[in-house]
């Protein structure tokens, strides 16, 4: 926030939130600036949509819950603590059907990896949680190297990076 305010101090040209996407790069390199600045860790599980079998990628749920399941089980496992409570915060997405397919592929795999003692899924817009404005950028640069061999903001955040895994990297085949 305390950079939000100083860019519209300065006058800069700002969206409504931080998307890294869509931001003028003058705009990512300030916020790549902030959040190097801070400590937090990144994890990623990195999946080609094209290499998934057919009956991956049948609805988005699906495919996403192949990415929860794998990304709890062996990305994010050292992180938590199974005595405590756990809050898994991610962007909102589409219509209320999908929201709860989503929230039920977060419950299952929940089960299914952790069993922490107490947890619960916070479906929320990107702009409402700084965070998820973080983790954006972070997935952007992450997305930038993999997809384009552009590394430029992955090498500023390469450090924070405690797990990366290419899901399929394996598979030859692209289905599509």
């Amino acid at each position: 926030m305390e950079l939000r305010r100083r860019l519209a101090w300065e006058d800069a040209e700002l969206n409504d939130y931080f998307h890294a996407t869509v931001d003028k790069q003058a705009i990512r390199d300030r916020v790549f600036e902030t959040i190097i600045g801070r400590q937090f860790s990144v994890q990623a599980t990195i999946m080609e949509k094209s290499k998934a079998q057919p009956q991956v990628r049948i609805d988005k749920p699906t495919f996403y819950k192949y990415g929860y399941f794998y990304h709890f089980k062996h990305g994010v496992s050292k992180f938590l603590d199974h005595q405590s409570e756990t809050l898994v915060t991610t962007a909102s997405l589409g219509t209320k059907k999908e929201r709860t397919a989503f929230e039920d592929a977060v419950s299952d795999v929940m089960r299914q990896t952790h069993k922490p003692n107490k947890w619960k899924a916070d479906f929320m817009p990107c702009q409402a949680d700084p965070c998820l404005q973080v983790a954006d950028y972070c997935a952007w640069a992450i997305q930038r190297k993999w997809e384009r061999s552009d590394d430029r903001s992955y090498k500023l955040i390469k450090d924070r990076i405690t797990y990366e895994y290419d899901l399929w990297s394996h598979g030859t085949y692209h289905h599509y």
